[in-house]
Parts: C-alpha cells; structure tokens; sequence
C-alpha cells in the first residue's frame, strides 16, 4: 500500500485492527446493543481467538513476526487482547520464560498468560483509540486496572489512569476521529524503529487512512478506503510522493478467518441513517 505524505522512505507499518469482539457479534444482531454497559471495555470472543490464533500463525509464516520492533496498540481490551496473542511470546510458566506480557484469563478467555520473551516491546497510545462517546464498548478501563492485567504493555505514554476521551451522550465526529489518526501518524514519524505493528479498530483504521492516497494509483486508493475486518492486517509503507501503485505485500492477512459477524459500529451507525461510508 502507498502511504504518500513524505518525500523518502521511512518505514513501513502493520496496520491490523482486533479480533471478533463480543460487541460485534450482538451489534450485528441489535444495534442498540452498542450503547449496553453489557459490553463495557468489549473482550474477544472465542472466534475471536481463533482468530488471533490464525494471525500468529501467518506473521510467523510470513517473517513478519521477526521483523517488528515495537508494537503499539489502543488501550482498550480486545486490541490488547489482539496485540499480545498476535505478536506476544510463548505461553508464560512461572518467570521460567520471561515475565508476563499477559496475565492468565484476561476478559473471561481462559486463556493462560503470554511471555514477553522472544517479542517486540508493547506500548499503549491512546491516539489510536477508537471512535470514542457513546458506546460503552469503546469506554476503555483505569491505567492501573490494564497494568495489572497487561504487565509487559508500556502505559508510560498516557497520563490519566480515568478515561478522559469518552463521554456517555456524544459520539465522537469522523472527522476529528481522522484528525486524531494524523496526529497520531506525525508521532510515529518521530520514532526510531523502522517496522512497527500497530494493532486498533476499524473506525480509526478507516478515518485516518482514507485521508491519503488522493495520487495514488486508483487500486491503492481503493485498497485504502475500504473498512479492515476483524484480524485484517495490511502492511503500510511510508513512501515518497512519486511512488505510484505497490504490489500486494507478501505480509497482507486478509483477517476474519474464522468468519464471523465483524460489523463496526460506525457502519452500523450509518446503515440505519441511510448513509454510505464509502462516498
């Protein structure tokens, strides 16, 4: 994928969004389902982690997994859920391996701790939060809560333990959700690593990365602007302005697999309104 807003080669990115959330699979069913304190801070479903299951397996396949020097993910549970099963270690036994990227459980998985041995670093940034407001499953946890449950995740770069992005009766304008991903974007220009996984969701995915590609060839243009499905990944390259079309990277995964309900709440949000997100 071309990403055109600089004038050299300077790194290239995954850009994966989470795993089945147990928000998707009732949103799809009911869209009031979204604004339920039912799905607080939403968990991967079981599908969910096959999923994620499945993404491990094609970063190790691809060579990806050996290649990434820093992973940064949103801070709400089921990217960091993602993020870890994703590019984390090997089951955690007892400090035998590492210390503990994840604790055991985490969000009802029974799943067992993941060690940090053998993995990139993991910070939380959140600039690449979801659509925030409204929706209590994009509400995220206190700091000190996530610490506890993610011991290996840096959450040195956020500076309030309370969520101060969510507001219960505004949701967040789609616009500002693409503000958000540019200035999240001139921040990961300043770091030092060169190939960076960055696991997120769909709605922030969608705002920031339609913004680019205006002159770019149409299949990139067209690449760009459509929304990642659950455990999509895409690798993005950060490239000059005179380079037009790209192959299809040996990295892309096209997520989803198993299949299973996916439906951002901001497609649902316009489904009901009439509108079409892909104007």
């Amino acid at each position: 994928m071309c990403y055109c807003i600089s004038t050299e080669i300077r790194s290239l990115y995954a850009g994966v969004r989470h795993a089945q959330g147990v928000h998707n699979v009732e949103g799809e069913k009911n869209h009031d389902a979204y604004k339920s304190y039912d799905f607080f801070d939403a968990h991967l479903t079981p599908l969910g982690w096959e999923q994620v299951g499945n993404l491990r397996n094609h970063v190790k396949a691809s060579g990806l997994s050996r290649r990434v020097e820093l992973v940064i993910v949103s801070p709400l549970l089921r990217t960091m859920q993602t993020a870890v099963g994703v590019f984390g270690g090997e089951t955690f036994n007892n400090g035998t391996n590492g210390r503990p990227l994840m604790t055991e459980n985490v969000g009802q998985s029974n799943h067992p701790a993941v060690s940090n041995l053998n993995c990139p670093p993991f910070i939380a940034v959140e600039l690449c939060r979801e659509q925030t407001g409204v929706h209590p499953c994009d509400k995220r946890r206190t700091i000190s809560e996530y610490r506890n449950m993610f011991p290996g995740i840096g959450f040195q770069l956020i500076e309030s333990d309370e969520d101060m992005l969510w507001i219960p009766d505004v949701r967040e304008k789609t616009e500002d959700v693409a503000a958000r991903g540019l200035k999240f974007l001139e921040w990961l220009w300043t770091r030092k690593e060169k190939e960076i996984a960055v696991v997120t969701h769909s709605s922030f995915l969608f705002n920031t990365l339609r913004a680019f590609g205006h002159d770019c060839h149409p299949n990139v243009k067209s690449e760009i602007c459509t929304h990642f499905a659950n455990c999509e990944l895409r690798s993005v390259v950060i490239v000059d302005k005179g380079m037009i079309g790209s192959n299809e990277s040996s990295t892309n995964y096209p997520g989803k697999i198993p299949r299973g309900p996916d439906l951002p709440s901001e497609t649902a949000d316009n489904k009901l309104s009439g509108q079409d997100l892909t104007k």
